[in-house]
């Protein structure tokens, strides 16, 4: 009776916390913040404690209300219960940690599987009510997409407070080896084309590639740099080195699956073209596919793909064999939409422009370091957009245009 009675206390406690913090608005930094803070003599752990302490309580909090707001059958799926019981644990941790340390790193690992557990609850709730025909597909789409994006965006934001403390106070050393001039998850002197090429984004989805295909397309990397005056100095931005990976690596394997797919047995295959531009302050990055099908690209929820048996965690990547009929280079569903959020998080954007019969160019764009976060805000009124958002019904429907010309009257 009693661990029921403490069971009980808590779950009132912890519903007074979300209460109390869903008031209050998150407060969203530039990058040109973090790094102010994180560099020299600014960087002050007690500071940095003190503001996550305050900080990631509203942003769990305005998450946590946002889950709520889910229709019943949704929330009710084991793996939107899981999420939710994550986010719970995860305030409830801090709050226990008033007057010590919290455990960022176990608060961070306890979500690395949050986009695939979401991802199999979409799944299992459109299976059982939208094709059903118990929730109306244009409904289910439009309310989802809303959520989503939102959701993910504040997984994002808070994953960035908690990669900063722990980067720059975890551990005795604060100059990471592998990094050293990076200041927490940020280079403020990021080389983009490293990025693209080098030995990340492009080699690893083209080894993804020669895996599955036994072949790759090649890479036509062009830069350039508009606000050095063409002096042959390379494009370097102040950024989030693992952002523009993700981003990058997400197009280059889209690219380069299209590629192999149109050309399918040739040996001679033509290569993914890619462009970095710098104008005086903001960057795009621009990845040429070879199909026009950029609709399914661009949306964020997985109705046509659902999550592998075995689900990756985090942001690891696992390679699954073609035998086993999922295979990353065919992709999950997400993970340009995702992409198009990192973009988003620091105002930029990810946008597909498509030319029917010719291709798809993608272009990433990051603008100049004053930029805030884009941080979703909990809303009373934000129901609404969970229980219609149908357009009103005052357009043509082809379907009921006469097919008689004759019928028209004269005006």
């Amino acid at each position: 009776m009693r661990i029921v009675r403490a069971l009980m206390s808590n779950a009132s406690s912890m519903r007074k916390h979300i209460d109390y913090y869903s008031r209050f608005s998150p407060s969203p930094l530039s990058m040109k913040q973090f790094l102010d803070f994180g560099s020299g003599e600014n960087a002050c752990e007690r500071t940095s404690l003190t503001f996550l302490r305050q900080e990631l309580p509203v942003r769990l909090a305005n998450i946590t209300k946002k889950i709520k707001l889910l229709p019943d059958p949704l929330l009710e799926t084991p793996s939107v219960r899981l999420v939710q019981s994550w986010y719970m644990q995860s305030l409830q941790d801090i709050m226990e940690f008033k007057e010590k340390d919290a455990d960022d790193e176990k608060i961070r690992n306890r979500h690395n599987d949050v986009i695939p557990t979401m991802a199999q609850g979409a799944v299992e709730y459109k299976e059982t009510y939208v094709q059903g025909d118990l929730w109306p597909r244009g409904l289910w789409t439009k309310n989802v997409q809303y959520f989503l994006d939102r959701f993910y965006m504040s997984r994002i934001s808070i994953r960035m407070l908690l990669n900063q403390h722990t980067l720059l106070f975890g551990g005795k050393v604060r100059v990471n080896p592998a990094h050293p001039k990076q200041i927490g998850s940020i280079d403020p002197h990021c080389t983009v084309t490293e990025v693209v090429r080098g030995k990340y984004a492009y080699e690893n989805a083209r080894n993804l590639c020669d895996r599955y295909y036994m072949n790759s397309p090649e890479l036509v990397l062009e830069e350039f740099n508009g606000k050095f005056h063409y002096d042959g100095k390379p494009v370097t931005v102040g950024y989030v080195p693992s952002h523009l990976y993700h981003m990058v690596f997400e197009l280059f394997k889209n690219a380069m699956r299209a590629t192999m797919e149109l050309y399918e047995d040739s040996m001679d295959y033509p290569p993914v073209h890619a462009l970095v531009a710098l104008g005086s302050e903001d960057l795009t990055v621009k990845v040429q596919l070879l199909y026009s099908a950029a609709s399914h690209l661009t949306t964020l929820i997985w109705l046509e793909t659902p999550p592998p048996p075995t689900q990756p965690s985090g942001e690891s990547f696992h390679f699954i064999t073609r035998s086993q009929h999922t295979i990353l280079i065919a992709g999950y569903g997400y993970g340009l939409p995702i992409s198009r959020l990192y973009a988003r998080y620091f105002q930029g954007d990810l946008k597909l422009y498509s030319l029917e019969g010719y291709g798809t160019d993608a272009g990433i764009y990051a603008l100049s370091m004053e930029y805030i976060e884009k941080l979703p805000v909990y809303n009373k009124s934000a129901w609404k957009h969970y229980k219609t958002m149908r357009e009103a019904d005052d357009w043509c429907i082809p379907s009921k245009e006469p097919k008689d010309m004759t019928t028209f009257r004269s005006f």
